[in-house]
Parts: structure tokens; sequence; C-alpha cells
């Protein structure tokens, strides 16, 4: 399966094979410099396909990952239990719901493009998802780094989904943190565990 803002991208490249194939086929050499060409927009294409790849997943229990990656970071102060995930350019770019949630609203905050695995990129470009669930009130946070710069989101405001459902993705890596009541929920990964979004579980509720 594809991720929906693959369209265009796949589009033009396929759309240039093809135009290359024809021209090798009707009217130009076929020398190595040509099929030279050929073999890298095949790449691209092979390439675009794997960056859009959003695989079907089973969901997890507990309160589950939002983003294929690696956690950078489990902490928490008086209010917030804060679990950070570093997507790097070769994992699965799509995130998901880390519970069932209904979005509150969502809005665009801070300035800058930092490297995503430092700890002062929390103010860079991002966006907020703002959600009510059993638990209360979570949020959840896209951040761009210094190459992803696209935010994308697929839901809206007003709306609910479960738990594993998709709610956007991120072009080229970057993080995603989750903000859970402190007194509601309790972390269940360490730093530097590998995550798969939808299916590995994050955190558990507390009773």
């Amino acid at each position: 399966m594809i991720a929906r803002p693959a369209g265009r991208y796949l589009g033009t490249a396929a759309l240039l094979w093809a135009l290359l194939i024809l021209s090798w086929a009707v009217a130009l050499p076929r020398d190595w410099p040509f099929l030279a060409l050929l073999a890298v927009v095949g790449a691209m294409i092979a390439a675009l396909a794997a960056f859009f790849r959003d695989p079907e997943r089973t969901t997890g229990p507990d309160i589950v990952a939002p983003a294929d990656g690696r956690v950078r970071a489990v902490d928490r102060d008086a209010e917030v239990l804060r679990i950070s995930i570093f997507m790097n350019v070769t994992d699965v770019h799509v995130n998901r719901f880390p519970l069932d949630a209904t979005v509150d609203r969502i809005d665009d905050q801070g300035s800058g493009y930092r490297p995503a695995y430092e700890e002062d990129s929390r103010h860079n470009v991002r966006r907020h998802y703002h959600l009510t669930t059993a638990l209360g009130g979570v949020e959840v946070i896209q951040m761009t780094g210094i190459v992803a710069r696209r935010l994308v989101s697929y839901v809206r405001p007003g709306e609910s989904h479960r738990k594993g459902e998709r709610f956007g993705m991120i072009g080229l890596g970057s993080r995603v943190d989750v903000l859970l009541p402190v007194d509601r929920a309790a972390p269940v990964v360490r730093v530097g565990e590998r995550v798969r979004a939808g299916e590995t579980p994050i955190a558990r509720e507390l009773p």
C-alpha cells in the first residue's frame, strides 16, 4: 500500500519513465548513457515507492507508538509524560493514533529546522494534534527536521478515530512526540528501543 501524498510524485516519475522508454523505442540510440538514464529513473521510482510505503498493521495493546522509529526520549514533569520517537529516512513515514481519540484541534507552531534528534528541535516548525481520549487530554506532535519539512494531515478537528488509524505523515523522517497525562499513563519502552506505528505499546493506562 502507498501513502496518500505519493500520487503526484510517483505519477510524474512513471510518466518520465514511459516517455523515455517510448523515445528509446522510436528514435533514440540504444547506447550506455541512455541506458544509464533509464536505470537512474527506475531507481528513483523504486526509492519513491519505498519512501511512501504504507503497510497494513495489526493494532497492538495499550497505548501504541504513533510513528515507526527509535525512542529518543522518555521523560516527565508534574503534568505530562512525554515519549519521543525519531524517524529516519528508511522508516515508514505514516503516523497513527496512539489510542482512541477525538481530534479537538490542530495547530502549527514553532520556527526553524534543527536536526530532529537534538533536544532543541522541540522548537522546530511542528504540528500539534490536541486529542480527547479516555485518559483525558493527549497531544501528538509532528516535528520537522533539518531535511524533513513537510507535515501532512489526514484528519480534521471534530473527527473521532480508533487507535492505530492513520492521522498523517512526515516527509523524509524527523520525529513524533506523544504527551500523556502523567497520572494516567506509565511508559513501557526505554530510550533506544525500536517501535512500529500502531503496533508497539509505548505506555499503559494506570488504574
